[in-house]
């Protein structure tokens, strides 16, 4: 659940971690229900055209406040490797802003998802009919034709032109006040967020006609699931550009000329990223100390890696899994709980005392 708590941040994804309250809260039934103009000024950090949407779509803020527990489980899904694991979402809004000030790739990607996830939520509650300011795509009616043939338009196309427009006046709204690098950089990936969920919408069907011979065919559009744009956008994290800012402050140019210009899908940084090794709340970083890492691998989650040369711990612990599967027809899978002795690894802490100032 996303806890509402009180205070101003001023970065979005701040935002829509803090002050979007739990779903299944009374409280913000009630609000939306009763005087949306209380509710929204009571919300903190948003400024003046956010709270203007807010008063007119309460509705949506309970959507947006969804789309938080999916990006936030995505961003953490893609970085458990990682040195950076995206943890600081739940761990105080200090660590995340600290990450988010130094205009990095971490910070270039949890602008990107979490725009995308707006998108995202926005589109679905449409589609639900859970929204009074949009349904199913209007757009999709009649017939069309494909690579198969000619087809009806049919069931709910999402919406996802809808859900672009409204996370783009909602998220943006809070760049548009300053339009300095930074803000233009976070407006560069909160576009790439968004055209990364539409990259992923796809035509659905289904046959009719006799014995299913599809001689009349009934299609839709329905995004994808939520993990695709995760991974496009953490592939496009791993290639972030990282740019400067031209000499007229209106667009970016890449800091290595060697590299390629930023297409609108590419993600942008800054600064270089710190290494995230030890625990220093200055740039947002929890440390690896404690972190559990893979004896065996050679990539980020390896214990060489992850640990930063520290060394590491390791503890035999037994725990219970299923073995000895079998299929029984028809039509079950019945197992056994085995006891299985496990090695298990995690980093240790750094040795020298003077890490402890920094935290």
């Amino acid at each position: 659940n996303m806890n509402f708590l009180p205070g101003i941040w001023w970065s979005l994804p701040l935002i829509l971690v803090w002050a979007t309250p739990p779903v299944t809260s009374s409280w913000w039934y009630m609000g939306a229900v009763g005087s949306s103009r209380v509710m929204c000024d009571n919300v903190p950090g948003l400024v003046s055209r956010q709270r203007q949407l807010c008063r007119r779509h309460p509705e949506a803020m309970l959507s947006i406040g969804r789309g938080v527990a999916a990006w936030t489980a995505e961003c953490q899904h893609q970085f458990r490797r990682h040195r950076w694991d995206c943890n600081a979402l739940e761990r105080g809004q200090r660590l995340l802003s600290r990450v988010l000030l130094r205009s990095s790739r971490e910070s270039a990607f949890v602008h990107a998802i979490s725009s995308a996830g707006v998108v995202f939520a926005i589109t679905r509650a449409c589609s639900q009919g859970e929204l009074k300011s949009c349904s199913c795509d209007p757009k999709k009616k009649g017939s069309a034709k494909d690579s198969k043939g000619h087809f009806d338009w049919g069931g709910c196309s999402d919406n996802i032109d809808y859900g672009i427009k409204f996370a783009r006046a909602f998220v943006d709204a809070k760049e548009w006040k300053g339009k300095d690098a930074r803000a233009l950089m976070n407006l560069h990936n909160n576009r790439a967020g968004r055209k990364a969920v539409k990259r992923f919408l796809k035509q659905e069907c289904k046959c009719h006609g006799v014995s299913g011979s599809c001689t009349l065919r009934t299609c839709w559009l329905a995004m994808a699931d939520f993990r695709k744009t995760g991974d496009y956008l953490w592939k496009k994290y791993n290639g972030a550009i990282q740019v400067v800012m031209n000499q007229d402050g209106t667009g970016f140019t890449v800091a290595n000329k060697k590299f390629k210009k930023p297409t609108k899908n590419d993600l942008v940084y800054f600064e270089s990223s710190p290494d995230y090794c030890i625990r220093d709340r200055d740039v947002g970083s929890l440390g690896t100390a404690g972190r559990v890492c893979n004896q065996t691998s050679r990539g980020m989650d390896s214990c060489e890696v992850m640990c930063c040369g520290r060394g590491y711990d390791t503890a035999r612990v037994s725990r219970m899994t299923k073995c000895e599967c079998k299929f029984h027809w028809c039509c079950a899978v019945r197992c056994q709980d085995c006891l299985e002795v496990v090695d298990i690894h995690t980093c240790k802490a750094p040795k020298s005392p003077a890490w402890m100032a920094r935290t």
